[in-house]
């Protein structure tokens, strides 16, 4: 076994971070231009048709910071228009690049990104405040489900398995948690559960997908729609009526992390949070370092990539996915915690609300990576905590606008400015041994 590690495997969709495809090379640096140029657009279109006048006021300190950073007070208008020309200036340089055929630096999206948002955000906030410490904060707050749900479909697809059934590992997550945490008194007994009812969907995944060769699509929505209605029918036929034994976890507060949660601006956003999003970062470096730097990732990508070839050097295939299942499904669990300890203190019908469909998304747009995975489900995050944040202050921004917008994001981001997006080369391929 020790000769695994030693044999580079041939990869078609790029096994670590330094072999994958860059987000804007071929396909993608054509399109960027074109993306970039739209956005553009849109961003003249809407200050041409309601300008606003007044200032804006960018809030980035709180009041228990080393050092107070002063607000930055902006006029609305005139910053949204000088944001509008760095974005037409950053989409020539896109498609001076593309003429010249030279490669698309990951700069240009970010800092076109940036300058989009300081436009928009000035001139729906006109005559407004915008707490960014409490808009980037949220953000992550509420990508908690959805980046431990990319966790898992990453890693599920690592080795070759569809994980079509996060949603259903989030639902049955919560459901768990909220009635363990309610018997025990402790929202810790209450993540372990929703991990283990996680793992339990996976397993189940895994018997059907990897033992019966059963379609991972199909096997994956059936168990969807069966946690959905398992759930349904014992919130109403037992936790309803059992509610303040059965459904009244103590909920996870927030622990704030002395000195870093002091750290001025970045402090509050990413140390004053619950120890669910403490947890978070623990895992998405485990998975990030094990993935790429260990043997047991090494043996995760080979069967995802070619299973044939790793079963010739002595890997047992189909026991490495079910290994990598029940971590995905362990992973995804707990991301469903999140609704019943952190975001509400009881379990509801259907609250994860899709959000597992929302995950795999996000492992699209990530290329598979468990760091771009987490990158892309922190946007939904900040796409979601920006329509409250706007509604708070009366902006104008139609809320259905708002709800929309993660999703044409992943679309321009799919389509464009991440080029090709290809899964492993036996993602969703039942491996029999000859």
């Amino acid at each position: 076994m020790s000769t695994v590690t030693q044999q580079p495997v041939p990869e078609s969709g790029g096994l670590a971070p330094d072999t994958a495809v860059t987000p804007t090379r071929g396909a993608g640096a054509r399109k960027l231009p074109i993306i970039l140029g739209v956005l553009t657009v849109l961003l003249a279109v809407v200050l041409l048709r309601s300008s606003h006048s007044g200032s804006t006021t960018f809030q980035l300190a709180v009041d228990s910071d080393f050092v107070q950073l002063p607000d930055i007070v902006v006029p609305s208008g005139p910053t949204a228009w000088v944001m509008v020309v760095v974005c037409l200036a950053l989409t020539a340089e896109a498609l001076r690049r593309m003429l010249a055929r030279s490669r698309q630096p990951l700069w240009i999206p970010i800092a076109f990104a940036v300058a989009w948002m300081v436009g928009f955000l000035s001139w729906a906030a006109a005559d407004g405040t915008i707490l960014v410490v409490s808009l980037l904060g949220g953000a992550v707050a509420l990508a908690i489900p959805l980046v431990f749900g990319a966790l898992g479909g990453v890693l599920g697809e690592r080795a070759g398995v569809v994980n079509i059934a996060i949603e259903g590992q989030l639902l049955l997550g919560a459901f768990a948690a909220a009635i363990a945490a309610s018997t025990t008194g402790s929202p810790w007994a209450g993540l372990v559960a929703a991990a283990v009812a996680g793992a339990l969907v996976a397993l189940v995944l895994g018997l059907f997908a990897i033992t019966y060769f059963v379609d991972q699509v199909i096997v994956g929505v059936v168990l969807n729609v069966l946690v959905l209605g398992l759930t349904n029918f014992m919130f109403r036929q037992v936790l309803t009526p059992n509610a303040e034994t059965l459904n009244s976890p103590d909920r996870f507060q927030r622990l704030p992390i002395p000195i870093l949660g002091d750290i001025p601006l970045i402090g509050p956003i990413l140390f004053r949070q619950t120890p669910l999003v403490y947890v978070l970062y623990v895992v998405v470096a485990l998975v990030a370092y094990a993935l790429y730097r260990t043997r047991w990732g090494l043996r995760v990508r080979a069967v995802g990539e070619h299973p044939k070839a790793a079963d010739t050097v002595g890997i047992k295939v189909n026991r490495t996915r079910y290994r990598t299942i029940l971590l995905a499904g362990l992973i995804a669990g707990m991301g469903g915690a999140y609704y019943s300890l952190v975001s509400v203190s009881q379990f509801n019908r259907e609250m994860t609300g899709g959000a597992g469909y929302i995950a795999l998304a996000a492992v699209i747009f990530g290329k598979w990576d468990p760091i771009r995975a987490t990158l892309a489900a922190l946007l939904f995050g900040f796409a979601s905590n920006l329509q409250g944040v706007l509604s708070a202050i009366g902006s104008p921004v139609p809320s259905q606008f708002m709800l929309m917008l993660p999703y044409l994001v992943t679309i321009f981001a799919v389509a464009g400015l991440v080029g090709r997006s290809r899964p492993p080369a036996a993602d969703g391929v039942p491996y029999r041994q000859q």
